[in-house]
């Protein structure tokens, strides 16, 4: 059965993530405290899309767009194509950095096409719209915390993907290195083997199951539980400006990984006030994010339109 279109726009809040945590490769995540907001309706022809913040100027103001394109994909799940949209995005997660963007903006996409949709929740349950995402995606480690909130772990089993979120201790303390150059995943992918030594990937999986106990329990032992022999040396050579602050954090005792596929580096304890990345990067404090998306009904409001966050860079 087609679908019925609400009328007016809903909106959705979605949050920046942090995928791999160092030994968790495709499967672990976090979302941070920093956001998107994103608005859409349906009209009576045609896709406009407006940009402020990251990504204004360069990002497609029409179907090419990832939010309208993954709004798409859901409208064909939840049955049929409405005749226009209209979609406001204030970006304030940089773009091309390994901070979940291009999730974000699948989730978004996703979550904005089911609420358009009058019965749209039944017709695509939580689980559905995190198999859809992760379709989307290609993989679900930053469509998951993304949805979730949280710390998440996701899997994929032949029906599509799945995750569980879990609170982190309070003893964690995110901070990002978010460098002026951008980094592609694709490129990033690229520079890994097709197989790797069966000690390296032993120790790997055994940091990634005391990870999540360090993450949840006893922040104490993220050092050890982030070492990471599976993917982030591989790709030292074509981020040295990453690998070198992930070795000086370290070697200072702080928990670094390269956040996702790089060039961002995030710290899971606090690299204390001290502590300078040197030029060409941005620090941020950021808190983890609890509830993960959340949609609601009306406008972008004055404050959700601001895209500096928290006198971050626009």
């Amino acid at each position: 059965m087609s679908p019925k279109f609400v009328s007016g726009p809903v909106r959705v809040r979605v949050p920046a993530t942090s995928a791999n945590l160092g030994p968790g490769f495709d499967s672990l995540g976090l979302a941070l405290g920093l956001h998107d907001d994103v608005a859409a309706e349906v009209t009576t022809g045609g896709v406009r899309v407006a940009v402020t913040g990251q990504g204004a100027g360069e990002l497609p103001d029409d179907d090419r767009h990832l939010v309208v394109r993954a709004m798409r994909v859901a409208f064909d799940a939840l049955g049929g194509q409405p005749a226009g949209l209209a979609v406001e995005c204030v970006n304030r997660i940089p773009q091309a950095r390994g901070l979940g963007s291009s999730s974000a903006a699948i989730v978004a996409g996703v979550l904005l096409a089911r609420a358009l949709v009058t019965d749209g929740s039944e017709r695509l349950d939580d689980a559905g719209a995190l198999r859809l995402a992760a379709d989307i995606e290609g993989h679900p480690d930053n469509v998951a915390p993304c949805l979730l909130g949280g710390f998440t772990v996701a899997w994929t089993e032949p029906t599509g993907a799945r995750a569980v979120s879990l609170a982190p201790a309070a003893g964690v303390s995110p901070t990002v290195f978010v460098p002026d150059e951008r980094g592609l995943t694709a490129t990033a992918r690229a520079a890994l083997p097709a197989s790797v030594p069966h000690a390296d990937a032993a120790l790997t999986a055994g940091r990634a199951a005391l990870l999540v106990h360090a993450l949840t329990a006893e922040p104490a032992l993220l050092l050890p539980a982030t070492e990471d022999r599976l993917h982030q040396h591989y790709r030292a050579e074509g981020m040295p400006a990453t690998f070198e602050l992930v070795t000086a954090l370290r070697e200072a005792g702080v928990a670094a990984v390269v956040s996702g596929a790089g060039p961002t580096v995030l710290a899971l304890t606090d690299p204390g006030a001290g502590f300078e990345p040197g030029t060409g990067w941005h620090s941020w404090r950021l808190p983890v994010d609890s509830s993960g998306a959340q949609v609601s009904r009306g406008r972008l409001g004055h404050a959700e339109r601001d895209p500096v966050a928290a006198g971050r860079m626009s």
